[in-house]
């Protein structure tokens, strides 16, 4: 039964290294080319995925009462998927009777057959790329990255956390206690894996398979059963994900009902009666701060780990490289047309301006020149639709058309193109951080305001108490002056985000890197667990030990 975890040691052994140097390693190549995943890779890819269009998700043996779907493209066309669905009671009684043969199979056996999944994964990553592009808006290129192999890096993380975690305690000992002059007592003590139970894992829209596959890999490995709930928008890119974990479970013996799909329709959700329920001990959340709330309030003894909203910051106090700085900011308030976690939303410059490399900027200058970059960034359509995408949800359309009213309008929001696509460009309005709130809450998508302070330390004050009451999972900071970046260093790590100083280059405040940076840090109210580290797997199994004489 350890085949597989033999056939991939090699890379969960330097996954496990890579997670202790915390420098640059990645399992999946991100690169979309033929001479890594075969010549006919991306022509094969498209073709899975358009012959699942308008018709039912194969999934065989799944528990079904109905069938749901209503997925439609932010691109345009509809998907006509429908998935197999059940009633939560359904799911959870299947999940729990699939249970016993699952948590009690070896580590091994557990993180090996894991393994085999992320490999088969990453082989159709293409299909996983259409999946996800046309149910999140993201273009091809991000969506394969994102979707796939920095996705399927994420899976990865946490089976090797969980390795390390459970095999941190040897599964036997002889315990020897000298009791003086008499025989010593000798026993022997053996330590076993308990899981805790169904884990129910909560998918969002823009990122269904980034932001699920730490959660579900965590509990898979530490052997619990996984109820995968995917939005009702983003069904696709997890009912492919269980599929594949399904096919490789009943290859190696197990019950295929160790993963389930809990698809649903829009308006008729069972997510809240999944959560209410006292069968499931762990949930894995991501989404908005108004439902993760109700999420922990009605969980019951269920653990749970979630990453919600929060309001991501730059502050500009100087810069020696104006033109590299604005181009770079640019480019991270355009991607995906902010619809990320990490996006920056707000950007603090002192009222009197801030010294550059060009000499002295105005407040007005600096918010031109981003506005500037940004317009020279999207000038070509093809261009600016690759880095844009779609939006996902017609919500953040409306919010951008809402929030025009709230600030002095910089550069205006605009469509990309003339076709079916649902798509905005970012509009950057400028405030005055005393004389208005307008920006001190999460307004999710390309919606951006450059806020007037009294200077920087000012800027730092006002985003990381942003960040302590509202939460943040990022943060950047422009500076020259060595003594205040420390300021900042300190000040930002008390409010619990992770900061970025004088990104000029080509990486960006919103990217997260697996296996090196920890994405959120759970110190503030932007998520309760960091992904991915010791704290988000080791509480999903408990060590439990029986021990007797030894005998002679």
């Amino acid at each position: 039964m350890d085949a597989l975890f033999d056939r991939h040691q090699p890379t969960l052994t330097a996954a496990l290294k890579a997670a202790q140097e915390r420098g640059y390693w990645s399992a999946y190549p991100e690169i979309p080319s033929g001479k890594i995943y075969g010549e006919t890779a991306k022509d094969d890819g498209l073709a899975s995925y358009n012959a699942r269009l308008g018709k039912p998700f194969d999934m065989s043996g799944h528990p079904a009462t109905a069938q749901v779907g209503a997925e439609v493209s932010p691109f345009g066309p509809t998907l006509d998927i429908t998935y197999p669905a059940a009633d939560a009671g359904t799911l959870i009684a299947a999940s729990q009777s699939a249970a016993p043969g699952w948590a009690t199979a070896s580590v091994k056996t557990r993180v090996g057959i894991c393994l085999e999944i992320l490999a088969r994964l990453n082989r159709r990553s293409f299909e996983m790329a259409n999946a996800v592009m046309h149910t999140t808006g993201q273009a091809f290129a991000m969506a394969f990255q994102a979707g796939g192999p920095h996705a399927q890096d994420r899976g990865l993380e946490a089976v090797a956390y969980a390795y390390a975690e459970m095999t941190r305690t040897p599964t036997q000992a002889l315990w020897t206690k000298p009791q003086g002059k008499g025989e010593p007592i000798v026993l022997e003590k053996h330590w076993r894996i308990a899981p805790r139970g169904v884990s129910l894992v909560i998918g969002c829209q823009t990122f269904p398979t980034w932001n699920s596959y730490p959660g579900l890999f965590a509990s898979l490995a530490t052997g619990n059963t996984v109820i995968v709930k995917p939005h009702p928008g983003a069904i696709l890119p997890l009912a492919i994900t269980v599929a594949v974990i399904r096919e490789v479970l009943v290859e190696e013996g197990f019950d295929a009902n160790i993963a389930l799909l809990a698809a649903d329709a829009p308006g008729a959700e069972i997510t809240g009666d999944l959560v209410k329920s006292d069968a499931v001990s762990i949930i894995d959340y991501t989404g908005s701060n108004s439902f993760g709330e109700w999420v922990r309030k009605h969980a019951g003894e269920a653990q749970v780990y979630t990453e919600e909203a929060g309001v991501n910051s730059i502050v500009i106090a100087a810069t020696g490289d104006f033109v590299g700085m604005c181009a770079n900011i640019a480019f991270s308030l355009s991607l995906y047309s902010g619809q990320m976690c990490t996006a920056p939303q707000n950007i603090y410059v002192a009222r009197t301006g801030i010294q550059t490399n060009e000499g002295h900027k105005s407040f007005d200058e600096v918010a031109a020149g981003i506005a500037a970059a940004i317009d020279d960034l999207l000038a070509e359509p093809v261009r600016a639709a690759g880095v844009c995408g779609a939006i996902a949800n017609p919500a953040t359309v409306q919010r951008v058309e809402a929030a025009r009213s709230l600030g002095k309008i910089i550069r205006d929001s605009a469509r990309i193109g003339s076709g079916d696509a649902r798509t905005a460009t970012p509009l950057i309005l400028a405030v005055d951080g005393n004389e208005t709130n307008a920006h001190a809450q999460e307004l999710f998508g390309p919606i951006v305001f450059i806020v007037a302070v009294t200077d920087a330390t000012d800027g730092i004050a006002q985003a990381t108490s942003l960040a302590r009451r509202k939460g943040a999972i990022t943060a950047g900071l422009y500076d020259t002056d060595d003594s205040r970046i420390h300021m900042a260093v300190d000040a930002f790590a008390a409010a619990g985000v992770n900061l970025s100083v004088n990104l000029t280059g080509s990486i960006y405040v919103n990217q997260s890197a697996a296996f090196s940076d920890f994405h959120v840090t759970g110190a503030n109210p932007a998520g309760n667990a960091s992904l991915t580290d010791a704290a988000f797997v080791a509480n999903r199994f408990c060590t439990v030990m029986w021990r007797r004489p030894k005998t002679a």
